[in-house]
């Protein structure tokens, strides 16, 4: 018999089995063949090897350069990232009608532990036999507290006018947040977003003498393989993939496809601009 607290152990694997057990076993297996194969094709895509991959590990930008593309990036997504994952654990409420009653708690469980992390809470009980947690340590004042590093003040924060791509890349993710499908798998190509280009993007931040090791945003940003750092967005990654098996079918593989690839063309082209006006730095060309 089990203690009464090993039913709250292996939270993520909890839900995770509720999930696959809430539909047909063959909708199951077909829906995760059709998002493996729709993972490779995005892995695939040109943004995932793209040049500003390579100019950012090299640590030949200077700091004005970082502070611009930092506060493009902010304004991308880091500002709207958990919004979309509070619409996507919202519209869980989507499966209501599809699935058997209260289906829709096994992934709104599941995106809770990506809030979680998101909103500044650790594993573990503090000294009060409670939460850990501070919300000074949630992602995005994390990034706020990187821009000051960068000498960013409020002011220029506010007045800050981001590129037409920029808004584009934040636009479209906002514009999936009436469909639970859609927001989902956006999430999901963004946390592949943010495993390509964190590490990059630490790096070059600490090439111009910025702290990054130990905490900050980029210390919780990247893979859980990395010793360096304490993040699992490949954890998240795949957790939002697997809510997605539980929710299509095969009349939304197209219309799914489709709207992935188009998020990653919407980021390629974000990069493509971050890089545009590089090549006056002598240093690049080697690159």
């Amino acid at each position: 018999m089990l203690k009464k607290f090993e039913h709250y152990d292996n939270p993520r694997e909890n839900a995770l089995a509720a999930i696959k057990t809430s539909i047909p076993a063959d909708q199951w297996d077909n829906n995760l063949l059709f998002l493996k194969n729709l993972r490779e094709t995005i892995a695939a895509h040109p943004v995932s090897t793209h040049p500003a991959i390579q100019i950012l590990n090299s640590g030949v930008l200077n700091k004005e350069i970082l502070k611009q593309i930092h506060l493009e990036y902010r304004h991308a997504i880091v500002q709207i990232f958990t919004d979309a994952l509070l619409m996507a654990q919202f519209q869980t409420k989507q499966l209501e009608p599809k699935l058997h009653s209260g289906a829709k708690m096994f992934p709104r469980f599941l995106l809770g532990l990506n809030i979680l992390d998101e909103f500044g809470f650790r594993p573990g009980f503090d000294k009060n036999n409670y939460y850990q947690g501070n919300p000074i340590y949630a992602h995005y004042p994390l990034f706020e507290d990187l821009l000051t590093q960068y000498g960013v003040d409020e002011s220029e924060r506010k007045a800050y006018q981001p590129t037409k791509i920029s808004d584009d890349v934040r636009k479209y993710l906002e514009g999936s947040y009436n469909s639970y499908i859609k927001v989902l798998a956006l999430l999901a190509v963004a946390e592949e977003e943010v495993i390509l280009f964190s590490p990059p993007l630490r790096q070059a931040t600490k090439a111009v003498g910025i702290k990054v090791d130990g905490d900050g945003y980029y210390h919780v940003h990247g893979v859980s393989s990395d010793e360096t750092a304490e993040a699992a967005d490949d954890d998240h990654q795949d957790d939002l993939w697997y809510a997605l098996a539980q929710a299509i079918t095969v009349n939304d593989y197209e219309n799914l496809s489709n709207l992935c690839l188009e998020y990653c063309e919407l980021w390629n082209d974000f990069w493509n601009t971050q890089i545009s006006d590089l090549n006056n730095i002598p240093s690049l060309q080697a690159c």
